[in-house]
Order: C-alpha cells, then structure tokens, then sequence
C-alpha cells in the first residue's frame, strides 16, 4: 500500500533528524551535551502530579470526557486569562480545549482554510508550522524575521497581491526560536494590519509564562479587537513543566474556536479526564511554581550568554522563551557549525536553517541543562579555536 499524496508531500521531521544524530552519537558512548532539544527538562511540580492522582482513582475520570472538554478546565482557562491578562474569555464559546498545541497549529489550517488558500508563517519558525500547511494542502508565504527589525515582521514588506490573498496568519511571542518578544505596540499594529486585510490571527503563546529581567510577556488577547480577528495558543508544556501531559486551549475569537472545536468533534473525544482535571489545578492553583521556573532560566541564560561573550563569542541574550538564538562564525553554514560542535565537540545544537530560509546564520541552544553542564558545553566549544 502507498502512502497518501498528503502524507508524501510532508516535509521531513526536522527533530527527529536531529534526536537520531545525537542518539547515534550517544549510543557510541560520547557524552553529548544535549543544547538541541525543546524539553523541559524539570519535573512537572508536585501539587499538579497529586492532583493527576487524585482524578485518575475516581472512576467517573475513567468514562469518555465530553468531547470539547470539562467545563472545569474551560473555566480555568477563562480565569487564568483574567489573572494574568486582565482579557475576558467566554468558556462557553471562546476556549477550545487542545491535545497540546501542536495540535491546535496543525489541525486550524484545515478548519478555516481551503485547498489552495494562501497563510502567512513567521520565518525563521517552529518548523511544525509546514506541518498544518501540507496537511490542509493551502499556499504560505512567509513573513522574515531578521535581527534588524528585532526578530519582528514588517508587514509593509507584502507586496498588495500578499496582502490581498492572505487568510490567516501565524506569530510566536516570545520567539522559538530566536527568543525575541512583541510589545503591545506591536500587537496592536497586527491587529490593525490583520482588520485592514481580513486576516485571521492565531498567535504560538507557548512560552508565554517565559520573560526575563522581570518583564512579562504580552499575550495578543491584550491588544484592542484581538478577539475580533484572532485566536490565542497557550501550552501547559513549558509553564507547568507538562510537555508530556499534552495539554493546552486555545482562546478568543468564538468563530474560530468554533471552527477548532467542530475539527476536533469528528477526530477526538478530548483528553483523558484527569489530566483535564491537572491542568485545572495548575492554571487555578498556587503560582510560585512559575516564578521559580522562570528565574531557573534566567540564571542559566546569564550563564551561558557570559560564557560565550568571554571566549569572543559576541551574542545577544533572549528577552524570552528558554532557547538562545546565536550567530554562526564566518566560513561556517548552520548545519555545518552544528555539526562540526557534535563531531569534535559532543555539544549538539538545532541549526538555524530547519528553522527556515532566514535562519541560515543561526544556531538554536536550548537553555535546558543545569548551569555547569551549559558552562562546560562553552568551553568545549572554546576548545575548538572557533573565535
């Protein structure tokens, strides 16, 4: 049996290339230092486990869950916006309940888009992105984020043609993978953009709990109409430590996440109900668990960037997420440099150019190895007589 065009026209798991290279260099016996992965590499907190405990010895959880969610999490999901945002979600019909995010971002191209309808995708980006692409079989362009315009798209630069055609856009802030955050300012000019064009927004907030030097990353949903014209991501993954969990909503525009939902209604029958009822606790309970994650990261940020500026390694430091976005040095490609740090160095970074055209240049660390591990991975690389 052949596979169906659809799945033939997809494009190669960018990550799965990457983790069968360090596994085989692992596997040979090297200690890789491993500055390639997007994992969280903490536990998830304890209370959120008792809760997943709690759930799971109630036999009611064992029974199908509602197939959009239990109103207990969509509640949540509207309270932890309120908190944190100060936005106003609906639970009833502003919040999708989500298999993770990558779900979400797969599956929205097939629930509001056509064959041959045309998206617009932030480059460099999440390469799963290309993903919902091929599967709803639409056309893209992209939107290139490049260090000048602080990793921002400038949507000036789409031709009218672009503009004209364009149905739905994706944005990323704070930055996978370049670590870059949006203001306010911005958020409100793509919504002004988006109106102007009638373009739907969804924006990847999955590193949104994630800012540093103590400024909070703004959510979409924050900007003046956001509701209107778009829909907002968030992931348990990374704020609670849960990427194993699969867990996350969607939030905001109520055609769109009606959309989602009725996507959802003929593939699943949402998640497993205890783990529904963890995310309730992580998203109403306690939050100190947060604060303690985020200035983990920062301090392994300071770290690691203060050893690269030593050995002549001039890098900027992320305003967000926990990855780095460093400049590869003269006479190297991407994959050439990442190759040459796991070769003769067992340090194994994500090369920029998975990330798209305009990640060529760059390389990706992920900051999610403990400070002495992130400081001996520099001085291998000084090792190298690269700088």
């Amino acid at each position: 049996m052949e596979l169906s065009k659809r799945l033939q026209q997809l494009p190669p798991q960018f990550f799965a290339s990457l983790v069968q290279k360090v596994g085989a260099a692992v596997a040979q016996g090297r200690d890789v230092i491993n500055l390639g992965q997007g994992n969280p590499d903490q536990p998830t907190p304890p209370h959120i486990v008792k809760a997943l405990q709690i759930a799971a010895e109630n036999p009611v959880t064992h029974k199908y869950s509602p197939f959009r969610g239990i109103s207990e999490l969509k509640e949540a999901a509207a309270a932890f916006y309120k908190r944190e945002y100060n936005v106003d979600i609906d639970p009833l019909t502003e919040v999708a309940v989500l298999f993770g995010t990558k779900i979400g971002l797969v599956e929205l191209p097939m629930a509001v888009l056509n064959p041959g309808d045309w998206m617009l995708l932030p480059d460099p980006g999440y390469p799963d992105y290309m993903s919902g692409v091929m599967m709803a079989d639409v056309n893209y362009e992209t939107l290139p984020l490049i260090a000048e315009n602080n990793f921002l798209p400038d949507f000036n630069m789409l031709s009218e043609e672009s503009k004209e055609r364009a149905k739905l856009m994706y944005l990323n802030y704070p930055n996978n993978p370049t670590g870059a955050t949006a203001d306010l300012e911005f958020f409100n000019e793509t919504v002004a953009f988006a109106k102007e064009n009638g373009i739907a927004v969804s924006h990847d907030f999955a590193y949104g709990a994630i800012g540093f030097e103590g400024i909070k990353p703004v959510s979409f949903l924050q900007a003046d109409g956001a509701k209107d014209i778009g829909i907002e991501m968030y992931t348990l993954s990374k704020t609670y430590n849960m990427a194993g969990w699969r867990v996350g909503f969607a939030v905001g525009n109520a055609q769109i996440i009606e959309a989602l939902n009725l996507i959802q209604d003929h593939m699943f029958v949402s998640l497993f109900p205890a783990v529904q009822h963890a995310a309730v606790a992580a998203l109403n309970d306690n939050q100190t668990c947060v604060q303690e994650l985020v200035d983990s990261y920062e301090k392994r940020r300071n770290v690691f960037i203060d050893a690269c500026n030593r050995i002549g390694w001039q890098v900027e430091a992320p305003q967000g997420s926990f990855f780095a976005w460093l400049p590869v040095p003269a006479g190297y490609t991407s994959q050439s440099f990442a190759d040459r740090l796991l070769n003769e160095a067992d340090v194994a970074v994500a090369p920029g150019n998975g990330f798209g055209e305009f990640g060529e240049g760059y390389i990706r660390v992920g900051l999610l190895v403990d400070e002495d591990r992130l400081e001996e991975a520099v001085q291998r690389i000084s090792k190298l007589d690269i700088f």
